[in-house]
């Protein structure tokens, strides 16, 4: 039955592909939902769908349900590679001769630019949690080091103490895949760090939650701890970071994406190289890291202007463009 399939599959990332705990749970509630899906159109338990119920239409009916249900066409993207993923593997595993998701096309993607912050609401942000307590020199902390390094939520999250170096001000972050970068972070960042550390040791009944198994030999210490000792999990740190953007009055609604991307941003219009950035962020592909920019008309016109020889001659208001900024007509 095709529900001991996605177990198998399951399986295989986990002890065969070395898929981190994170990404092996998004698959498995992807493929839940799939299979539940062809049972409803079947009119039988999910346990009882055979494999050979798995075909083109199946996937293309899920598709259509999930957008019924207001699922965003980035999400449909996911659970389709999800999908896809474990049609492969089934082909691998002689289970069926063809994969029914290759008469499939993924959605159309929506090229919306995430949010993020300028300057003056990055200081806002970075001003709001309270100095005076514990929770607060902590968030301080959080807030200092997301902007500082661009990290995701899950790979912050998952830092333990011996990550960080501050005398060097480096930081070995675990990302997608299990893989391992170094990335610098910037002296307001470090003595947040510094300043939260001495309070880790009033943290009453240490938990082992969160701290996890030895890795590369060492016990693991979390970096973030929640009151109870334990490792800070990606949803508190979500939460704690929505919290202060209101306190800071800030309109828009800023997660610790958008964070990753105010980063990037900045970067870039520092005049940094989008390889460097790419780098940096930990993506495998450069297009990824291009959709994290956010340039409006004028830096472009900006960067035209210093770049192009004839249009240091022309000047800023020269035939490029009917003025400062301003596309021709």
């Amino acid at each position: 039955m095709l529900k001991e399939d996605v177990r198998a599959f399951l399986a295989f990332l986990r002890y065969n592909r070395n898929v981190s705990a994170q990404t092996v749970r998004a698959y498995a509630t992807d493929l839940e939902q799939f299979v539940a899906f062809l049972a409803a159109r079947d009119g039988c338990r999910p346990s009882q769908v055979p494999v050979t119920r798995f075909d083109a239409e199946g996937v293309r009916g899920f598709l259509g349900d999930q957008h019924a249900r207001g699922l965003s066409r980035a999400s449909s993207a996911r659970r389709l590679a999800a999908v896809r993923t474990f049609a492969r593997y089934l082909v691998r595993e002689e289970r069926f001769a063809d994969d029914p998701t290759s008469l499939v096309s993924a959605p159309r993607q929506q090229r919306a630019l995430p949010a993020h912050l300028v300057h003056d609401e990055v200081t806002r942000l970075l001003a709001a949690p309270d100095a005076e307590t514990p929770a607060g020199r902590r968030d301080r902390a959080i807030l200092e080091l997301f902007y500082a390094s661009g990290l995701r939520l899950s790979e912050l999250a998952d830092l333990d103490l011996a990550d960080l170096n501050l005398s060097s001000r480096i930081v070995r972050v675990r990302g997608k895949g299990g893989k391992e970068r170094l990335v610098p972070f910037n002296r307001a960042a470090a003595e947040a760090i510094r300043t939260m550390t001495p309070d880790r040791r009033l943290t009453t009944a240490p938990s082992r939650r969160g701290r996890g198994p030895a890795r590369h030999g060492r016990a693991r210490d979390p970096l973030f701890l929640n009151a109870r000792g334990g490792r800070l999990t990606s949803r508190s740190i979500d939460r704690i970071v929505r919290r202060y953007v209101r306190e800071a009055g800030i309109a828009q609604p800023i997660s610790p994406h958008a964070l990753r991307h105010t980063f990037a941003t900045h970067l870039l219009q520092a005049g940094a190289d989008l390889r460097v950035i790419q780098e940096l962020l930990g993506h495998a592909r450069l297009n990824t890291t291009q959709r994290y920019t956010h340039l409006d008309v004028g830096r472009l016109m900006d960067v035209y202007r210093e770049a192009h020889p004839k249009a240091k001659l022309d000047g800023p208001a020269g035939d490029a463009t009917d003025g400062p900024g301003r596309p021709p007509r």
